[in-house]
């Protein structure tokens, strides 16, 4: 057998998915020179070809194992190299597909792949592919990933604190979006929810920010009357009983009914209206009529006329409650009239609507109802704000919004998308038309296995049925353990960075084949801003380097430096700003 310069070994085994190789005498140093590049053999993650007459196999390396045996007749132990290389792909001249057709035998040669092969792999064939990185193992290869597959079939990018999450998101946004730094795709619609407010920094030359905290960036706005109406009331009233409910629900309809004469809203049947139909209605006077039920006493036995005390009839708009005559004893009158069983819920729900924390909800600006139930601005402008404008990427900065009601909040502005997405599926601004990215960090605070929440509910039904009408989900978390498992398994790309923990890399190992184990225990000892891509949107389950980002577009995630601030000298502190931006809730700048 002439031995070419590439050849590593010869297959000594084949199972159903994966070969065992024995590698040549030539080749036990561990290293090659070809070329003039030094290739290092048997590299776990790297790429091996088996060439079959015109075709040629392709697989990754996933062990690389040494063995003894003993030859008893001549009393000599020898040591057996040995790597298992899990198929990939095959090769028929220039053209490269995933999967294979048939299987090598034993005895034939197996090389390791040079630059010309892994060009030829790597090349972009459509122009859905858009580059992200090098390959980590040849940094003169680009890889790219198939825009199309890692929208439409969902994708996750996992990784343990540190290990570059942020700014590969980052990286991979801009990535997304522009070439050679300027917008390739004009009507690109992504949406990044971002927990910490991290990514305006990174990506405000081609995003949109809105911010619950009140800023120079545009205020976000979820108008309380777009979200379920059952869901707000829980937030409100803190577990209402069935009949509060149906209480609240009942008045609801009546006001959103109220609310299209109002609002000269046309071509809706009134008869059709129901607590879910997303218009605007009064919540303070809601409120109010609840209060009214709830604690009216009568001046005469047909209760036709309440018996307030003098100047109390209340108001609505100033969250003034109606006070009453106590109810006489016996047969007297005032006559009783109201239960007063909610009195607790309304209380709690009045404290709701005074809370400020709360104004980007309750009070939300132009799509606030007033006294007379009109809004300045309906529906239509709200979804035109959100992913109407002329920048490819929008990002909600929700570090200022209260953690317990996360949940809520960020189901209710998903709620609002995806319904969206579904009755505008045949319309031009629709999502099948102009597909959407929703992109969710933090996902483990809100995605958890035991969370009951909106938020998860929203994220299931985008991740089983958000393809049809053009809406795509990217899970970014540090805690792939914590997310229902019903979320992960719909993703069909995994972009895998750092994970030094065993469970959460059990969870990764198991989302991918059962032949790539040895490239998912690897996971400890990536480099930053490395990754492990495997899945619908990779030609090949890849070892990669994002590309860099600009000085000026890192995300604000970075550690404190620590040495450096603490070697600085000792100056006066006052901490009046510091307890006024708490007191504020907005976050203040140095000077």
């Amino acid at each position: 057998m002439n031995a070419l310069p590439t050849l590593l070994g010869v297959v000594t085994g084949v199972s159903s998915s994966s070969v065992s190789v024995d590698l040549a005498i030539s080749v036990e140093s561990g290293i090659v020179v070809l070329e003039g590049r030094n290739y290092r053999i048997g590299q776990v993650g790297s790429f091996v070809k088996i060439p079959l007459g015109y075709n040629h196999l392709y697989g990754v390396i996933s062990e690389s194992n040494e063995s003894s045996t003993v030859d008893v007749e001549l009393g000599l132990s020898r040591d057996r190299k040995w790597i298992k290389v899990e198929l990939v792909g095959e090769s028929l001249g220039d053209s490269f597909d995933r999967g294979i057709s048939e299987y090598p035998s034993i005895g034939d040669q197996v090389h390791f792949v040079v630059d010309s092969d892994l060009k030829n792999i790597f090349k972009r064939t459509s122009q859905s592919q858009f580059d992200v990185g090098r390959l980590s193992s040849s940094e003169g290869i680009g890889v790219s990933l198939d825009l199309d597959k890692l929208i439409s079939r969902h994708s996750a990018i996992l990784g343990s604190t540190g290990s570059g999450k942020s700014t590969s998101t980052a990286s991979l946004l801009r990535s997304m979006v522009l070439r050679d730094e300027k917008v390739a795709f004009p009507s690109a619609r992504i949406l990044l929810v971002d927990i910490h407010g991290e990514y305006a920094s990174a990506l405000k030359d081609i995003a949109k920010v809105f911010s619950v905290l009140p800023s120079d960036d545009n205020q976000l706005y979820i108008p309380y009357w777009c979200v379920s109406p059952d869901k707000l009331l829980e937030f409100l009233c803190n577990s209402p009983n069935e009949s509060q409910k149906s209480q609240f629900l009942d008045k609801t309809v009546e006001e959103k009914k109220g609310a299209i004469p109002a609002n000269s809203i046309a071509g809706i049947d009134q008869n059709k209206v129901t607590s879910t139909t997303p218009l605007p209605y009064r919540l303070k006077k809601i409120w109010y009529d609840l209060s009214y039920d709830d604690g009216v006493n009568w001046q005469d036995n047909n209760m036709t006329t309440p018996a307030y005390v003098v100047g109390g009839e209340g108001d609505f708009s100033n969250l003034v409650a109606p006070k009453f005559l106590p109810p006489g004893s016996g047969q007297s009158l005032p006559k009783k009239g109201g239960s007063g069983a909610m009195k607790r819920q309304l209380e709690m729900m009045k404290s709701r609507l005074v809370d400020t924390q709360y104004s980007f909800l309750l009070e939300p600006g132009p799509w606030n109802s007033d006294s007379d139930g009109k809004v300045d601005k309906d529906l239509d402008a709200l979804l035109e704000g959100w992913i109407g404008h002329d920048k490819p990427i929008t990002i909600f900065d929700l570090s200022g919004m209260p953690s317990a009601r996360l949940s809520l909040l960020l189901g209710s502005v998903l709620d609002l998308i995806f319904e969206a997405a579904i009755w505008g599926r045949n319309l031009y601004e629709g999502m099948r038309h102009r597909p959407l990215l929703v992109v969710l960090e933090e996902a483990h605070r809100y995605l958890g296995k035991s969370e009951p929440g909106l938020a998860k509910e929203m994220v299931q039904r985008i991740a089983k049925e958000g393809r049809k009408f053009g809406v795509g989900a990217m899970i970014v978390s540090q805690r792939p353990s914590e997310i229902d498992e019903t979320i992960l398994s719909q993703c069909g790309t995994i972009i895998s960075m750092r994970i030094n923990n065993s469970t959460d890399r059990g969870i990764v190992k198991a989302a991918m084949s059962e032949g790539l184990a040895g490239i998912i225990d690897s996971l400890p000892v990536l480099r930053t801003g490395e990754a492990i891509i495997v899945g619908e949107a990779a030609q090949l389950p890849t070892r990669c380097r994002f590309n860099m980002l600009p000085d000026d577009k890192y995300p604000t995630s970075g550690d404190p430096k620590i040495a450096e601030r603490w070697n600085d000298p000792l100056h006066e502190e006052t901490y009046a700003d510091l307890v006024a931006a708490w007191r504020n809730q907005e976050t203040k700048k140095k000077d």
